[in-house]
């Protein structure tokens, strides 16, 4: 039995899938399987998957029903009691895996193990992930998954290890939601149990365009169901509140550049102010063609590799 099943969901990667699978394939720790789920692929992602000939892949075709039942299929399937994540336009660095299995066999009691990740964008700049009072030689668990979330995430799916025994606690990614899972799955996850963190960056969240995610387009309203789901969470840490207003505040701006008004105005109310810094409350007030502008231009800056960030 290998000690790691590498879940990977697969939907219209033909650009990225073979580059993807050998960062896998380039790790220094070997004692893995690859469990591929196509989800109804209409490119040429599963033939390139069929023409790798290597043993440690299963691949599994299935309609097209997300990422989150892509997911929750690929474990089912599994045969290690440790999971790795990783989708299927994203990049490892060669030790990936074995940053995760140390910081597991450091801590083994933890509910998930994260390592440190850079934002790859579209024009090849690589940007460490800014985590909110966690030390650069963190190597240990996080006393505050919420706050030292504030800016950039612990967890990211390409860049976590989760014991079965998490999943079959907390419960599996939520198939009912086809964008916002990931968070979903995080913020249930760091209710209940201790989490591990390496600050040793160790993967790559590829930023492309759009259309190539799998949840994005019209099932980015899901992320709604987010602050339904944990609206009267009880004995939760004073963190949290200030943690969902920052994610309230970033579907906001989404909504208002969708034109969105209703959802926008509704979300909006439940923001407090104070948790917001200067950048968010202005850019939340503004009118959604400016906002639209902002966007360009920060787009633009990445070109002459210049990041600016209302998180920032």
């Amino acid at each position: 039995m290998p000690l790691i099943s590498i879940v990977v969901p697969l939907y219209n990667k033909e650009r990225f899938i073979k580059e993807t699978l050998d960062s896998v394939f380039n790790q220094t720790f070997l004692d893995y399987e690859i469990i591929i789920v196509d989800d109804g692929s209409n490119d040429n992602s599963a033939s390139i998957v069929s023409e790798i000939k290597d043993p440690r892949i299963t691949i599994f075709s299935n309609s097209n029903n997300g990422v989150s039942h892509a997911r929750n299929f690929g474990i089912s399937k599994s045969n290690s009691d440790l999971i790795a994540l990783l989708d299927g336009d994203d990049l490892w660095e060669t030790n990936h895996l074995e940053n995760l299995y140390t910081l597991y066999k450091s801590y083994p009691n933890c509910g998930l193990f994260a390592a440190a990740y850079y934002k790859k964008y579209f024009n090849g700049r690589k940007i460490k992930a800014n985590y909110n009072g966690v030390s650069p030689d963190h190597f240990g668990i996080i006393n505050d998954y919420f706050y030292a979330s504030f800016n950039d995430s612990i967890a990211w799916s390409s860049a976590v290890l989760v014991p079965k025994k998490t999943f079959n606690k907390i419960g599996m990614f939520d198939e009912e939601m086809r964008s916002g899972q990931d968070t979903d799955l995080w913020i249930r996850i760091a209710l209940k149990e201790s989490i591990a963190f390496s600050r040793s960056e160790s993967s790559n969240k590829i930023i492309l365009a759009p259309k190539y995610h799998l949840s994005y387009s019209a099932n980015r309203i899901d992320r709604l169901k987010l602050f339904d789901k944990f609206k009267d969470i009880d004995n939760a840490p004073h963190s949290f509140k200030k943690y969902m207003d920052l994610n309230r505040f970033s579907v906001a701006i989404e909504r208002k550049i969708a034109k969105d008004y209703i959802n926008y105005k509704i979300i909006r109310k439940e923001i407090s102010p104070l948790n917001l810094n200067f950048k968010q409350r202005i850019i939340l007030n503004s009118p959604s063609a400016l906002i639209g502008l902002l966007k360009r231009i920060q787009n633009i800056l990445l070109g002459y590799n210049i990041y600016v960030s209302p998180f920032k």
